[in-house]
């Protein structure tokens, strides 16, 4: 017995390869219960987003920008037939129109394949040269 005893004493000791996992439990269960106790006092933020209005009454006169599937843009007033404009054109055309006291609106509709990209040109066209009253105009329904 005296030389087992001597034999553990005098040599190495080994090093223990093992991970002990009963911290790391317990520190993941702490974090579990603040997270269910903080959850329900989170509140969710909320977001306001634009919705579509009915008008009163439809403006008497109307400018109207119509994008076409292969990007091109055509212009009416009231019931004129449709014409082709250069997009650099558009808004000194529209200027022309919208001239007097109160200024004519301008409604933008494209197809549904146009890429947002071009519509955004548009309008970007229209306010960097200060065309007022621009609005899109939607399809009521699906």
């Amino acid at each position: 017995m005296a030389n087992v005893m001597a034999r553990s004493s005098g040599g190495r000791r080994r090093s223990m390869s093992e991970i002990n996992m009963v911290p790391f439990i317990d520190v993941m269960l702490v974090l579990l219960i603040i997270f269910m106790v903080s959850a329900p006092l989170i509140t969710t933020g909320v977001v306001d987003l634009p919705s579509v209005g009915k008008s009163r009454q439809r403006p008497t006169t109307v400018i109207e920008v119509v994008i076409g599937a292969n990007d091109t843009i055509q212009m009416r007033h009231d019931q004129t037939p449709l014409t082709d404009v250069p997009l650099d054109q558009l808004a000194p055309q529209v200027l022309k129109l919208q001239t007097g006291n109160e200024p004519i609106p301008v409604v933008i509709s494209a197809d549904r394949n146009v890429r947002y990209d071009s519509v955004v040109k548009v309008m970007d066209a229209l306010q960097r040269n200060g065309v007022q009253r621009v609005g899109l105009s939607v399809k009521q329904g699906h």
